[in-house]
């Protein structure tokens, strides 16, 4: 479950109720977050216990009050807000008669089922910490909080349950019973029996008596057991013996504790994380549990669905290998396009390549490779048009000798355009010592000014010309080799395609297509960027991406 299946106060309230009524028992377990929230929703507990201790432990405190009641109520609604079952929370002593009557007020309105409080006087000390008969609250007085408590309720589905801490303290069975006694008459809806022996023994020479209590005083609360340090009897064994809640009180965050040091330590150890990848959960896993993969859905529905179209048809060879499978960083140069795609959330990708059978290992990527001969450089614009045949959707076209930032991919699809070209201004600050000569890009309205500060991260210009003959000077930026079309786009695209194949015009390269496009008074606009991409056509490029990356 997620924050989407909230159930509303009025309904969980009531629901711990109904399962007693139903089961005659229920057990439940710890949580102290969230997350460990949606842990136990989808497991077959009956209840969440929201304890003090793990609460203040999760935030790095000890349990002695030091954490306030307004803290205590935040991690409480965190855990609401993404489950569905029933709560029980641990109200400490309760705080004095106004703390007491504010806190069930707020948790009733949070939709808690039911609080327990301790007979301890305030500030109090955790059971297994130390707790002693001087730290104990005179039972008078606890019960007349509780009675307050029970007139202040507004639901009698809400539970107010005492928490018995004598036989911790040390004042034996006599005294327990006696301040048993005073909580029944004040009216609670149950009684915890609490123990820290290593056996039950405590606790099941206590429930016979506690029947034989209740059956005098003709009322019987719930009886409610935490087998914490007594965990060798098993539950079905304490409710056939007479209990009615079962409460495991700290394991999610005990766990949580050892797991993280654990996993910490390897990496460590390691020098690195890879080692701990199979001890601990997939980003993919917790984006599941926590509702993650739910919004994506949701984008993908308001979002129309964009491929992802690599050029990378062509017989170019570096080190006498495809150029798209030179590696870098221990990974061929489609892996990190592939990877870059998809980090912008584009999963439908295809790419054209001469040999596919060089390509297979990358199938389990849901990547569709499209082979094209290309045995003329003049063939170049027909390649990668036989790419776009069959999509009709919105694309992002990206040649194959680049890497790229997927920020660029990201702001490209978020334009309003029909045709969208990446283009990098920084061009006149580097030396151009490759053997081809740059794509360049001028403006309709020049009147760029880099002088000043903006407060867009890029800019959209009106494209007038591209071209490898457009002078450095007067040219205002460089086209890289991306490309946003929209449905429309691909439309303008194909149709302009079709025009030029029969218009006798020359025609080699996808600048050509452009030109032609912008001629017959088309729309394009280039989205400026400053750096975010690297081109790799030589070796030298490919050690300098090593570099950066």
């Amino acid at each position: 479950m997620t924050f989407e299946s909230r159930k509303l106060p009025g309904e969980r309230i009531s629901s711990l109720v109904e399962i007693l009524q139903e089961k005659g028992h229920a057990i439940g377990i710890e949580a102290h977050s969230g997350l460990s929230g949606l842990v136990t929703e989808k497991l077959d507990f009956d209840f969440i216990w929201e304890s003090s201790l793990t609460d203040s432990a999760s935030k790095g405190l000890p349990d002695a009050s030091i954490v306030g009641n307004e803290s205590r109520l935040h991690t409480i609604d965190e855990i609401l807000n993404v489950t569905t079952k029933p709560m029980i929370v641990d109200g400490d002593t309760g705080g004095d008669e106004d703390n007491f009557r504010f806190l069930i007020k707020r948790l009733e309105n949070q939709g808690v089922s039911a609080v327990i409080v301790e007979d301890k006087i305030f500030p109090k000390r955790n059971s297994f910490g130390g707790t002693v008969g001087s730290g104990m609250e005179d039972p008078n007085i606890f019960a007349q909080k509780l009675k307050i408590g029970m007139e202040t309720k507004s639901s009698d589905k809400f539970l107010i349950i005492a928490r018995l801490e004598s036989l911790i303290a040390g004042l034996g069975m006599n005294e327990t019973m006696l301040r048993a006694e005073k909580y029944i008459l004040a009216g609670v809806d149950g009684i915890m029996i609490h123990s820290k022996l290593k056996d039950p023994s405590e606790v099941i020479e206590f429930i016979p008596k506690y029947e034989k209590l209740c059956e005098r005083l003709e009322r019987r609360p719930y009886l409610i057991a935490v087998p914490t340090t007594y965990n060798s009897i098993s539950d079905n064994e304490l409710i056939k013996s007479g209990v009615d809640i079962i409460i495991h009180a700290n394991h999610l965050l005990r766990a949580s504790y050892i797991a993280m040091t654990e996993a910490a330590n390897l990496i460590l150890k390691s020098g690195r994380s890879l080692e701990v990848d199979s001890k601990i959960s997939s980003v993919k896993e917790i984006f599941s549990v926590v509702g993650y993969d739910k919004i994506i859905e949701r984008d993908k529905e308001k979002t129309p669905e964009i491929t992802g179209l690599i050029a990378s048809a062509g017989d170019h060879k570096i080190n006498n290998i495809n150029r798209s499978l030179n590696k870098i960083s221990g990974k061929p140069l489609i892996s990190h396009q592939i990877e870059t795609f998809k980090k912008a959330g584009i999963e439908n990708l295809k790419i054209t390549v001469n040999n596919s059978d060089e390509f297979d290992k990358f199938e389990d990527k849901g990547v569709n490779f499209i082979q094209i001969d290309t045995t003329g450089s003049d063939q170049l614009l027909d390649s990668i048009m036989s790419g776009f045949h069959n999509i009709d959707e919105p694309t992002i076209l990206a040649y194959g000798d680049i890497m790229f930032n997927e920020k660029i991919v990201s702001r490209l699809i978020s334009n309003e355009h029909d045709i969208v070209i990446a283009v990098d201004s920084t061009y006149k600050y580097h030396k151009h010592e490759i053997d081809k000569k740059l794509e360049l890009v001028s403006y309709k309205n020049n009147d760029v000014d880099n002088s000043r500060r903006k407060l867009e991260m890029t800019d959209i210009y009106e494209v007038s010309k591209l071209g490898k003959d457009l002078d450095l000077q007067e040219a205002e930026s460089e086209f890289f080799g991306l490309v946003y079309f929209s449905s429309t786009g691909i439309s303008l695209l194909k149709s302009s395609y079709n025009r030029l194949m029969t218009s006798g015009k020359s025609s080699n390269s996808f600048i050509d297509i452009m030109n032609f496009m912008i001629d017959e008074k088309i729309k394009i606009v280039c989205n400026e960027f400053s750096g975010g991409w690297i081109e790799l056509h030589t070796e030298n490029d490919f050690k300098l991406a090593e570099k950066e990356i």
